[in-house]
């Protein structure tokens, strides 16, 4: 290993994946059988098995391998090229600019299948009333 060349410490690799995919210590440790301190034990680690590693990287829902080669500037400069306004204006708001469609037009839409649902719904239960009133009478 090159001076220059950082070691490649999986378990705060590990601890890093879980924190980004929104899992705890102890969901983790349920999962993998064990307590929470062996699984902070493991996160501290420079190196586990490799059986253990692929345990791990299936439950995070990752490979193995995107664990060992995980690396956090890689994941930050990601997201800060990432300039998809579709969603989101400036301030972080949401932005209707690119709809293709009228969210007016979709809401009266909506209204009025709901209406004719209601309106088939109605009908039914006046023949049940009918149907019940017949019964009744005969």
């Amino acid at each position: 290993m090159s001076a220059t060349q950082k070691p490649n410490r999986i378990g705060p690799k590990i601890s890093r994946v879980r924190e980004l995919r929104g899992m705890k210590q102890e969901a983790l440790a349920i999962e993998l059988g064990m307590s929470q301190q062996a699984v902070s034990a493991m996160e501290k680690k420079d190196t586990i098995e490799s059986e253990l590693l692929a345990q791990v990287a299936e439950i995070l829902g990752v490979t193995p391998e995107a664990i060992e080669n995980f690396d956090e500037d890689n994941v930050i400069n990601y997201f800060n090229t990432f300039n998809d306004n579709s969603f989101s204006n400036s301030n972080g708001t949401f932005s209707a600019t690119n709809c293709t469609f009228n969210p007016l037009d979709k809401l009266v839409e909506a209204y009025e299948e709901n209406k004719k649902l209601y309106e088939r719904l109605l009908e039914a239960e006046k023949e049940k009333i009918a149907y019940l009133e017949k019964l009744l009478k005969g």
